[in-house]
């Protein structure tokens, strides 16, 4: 049975991940996560229930998170997309929510040299830990994370 309930948060244009510009962020798409886990986590990957939410809308994004809080959610994986360089919003529902938050970008934002406004993560501070540059896989690796961080 599973212990943990990890809700994994996209934003905007998140939606196509595997699909969506494959030479920056991959091919592999979120029903991969699965047997990411297990590599990952081995027979410890069955204590965790995973829920995915992605949304377009800033406000779409907060809702999900005010009803997180509510249902008992014990960690976030958030990619925000763009949002994580330009959303106050986002890092103030962080803040007081009290749920432990991993940020996560499939590419690395800080190779993202060519626009530098990319580098900076307002929701960072917000979170437990940035996982950065690993594809598909900083997602799994942002679970295996908060799951570490909750059995204390």
């Amino acid at each position: 049975m599973a212990k943990y309930h990890i809700l994994i948060l996209n934003g905007p244009n998140l939606g196509h991940i595997g699909k969506r510009q494959p030479e920056i962020y991959g091919s592999q798409t979120m029903e991969d996560m699965p047997a990411l886990l297990e590599t990952l986590m081995g027979e410890k990957a069955a204590e965790v229930t995973l829920s995915h939410f992605q949304s377009n809308s800033e406000g779409g994004l907060i809702d999900r998170l005010e009803w997180a809080r509510e249902e008992g959610v014990d960690g976030v994986v958030f990619n925000a997309g763009a949002y994580t360089h330009t959303s106050l919003a986002l890092a103030d529902c962080l803040a007081w929510i009290d749920i432990p938050c991993v940020e996560v970008h499939i590419s690395n934002i800080w190779a993202r040299t060519d626009q530098p406004l990319r580098q900076k993560s307002i929701m960072g501070e917000r979170c437990i830990g940035v996982i950065a540059g690993f594809g598909i896989l900083s997602y799994a690796l942002g679970v295996q994370a908060l799951v570490e961080r909750l059995r204390g």
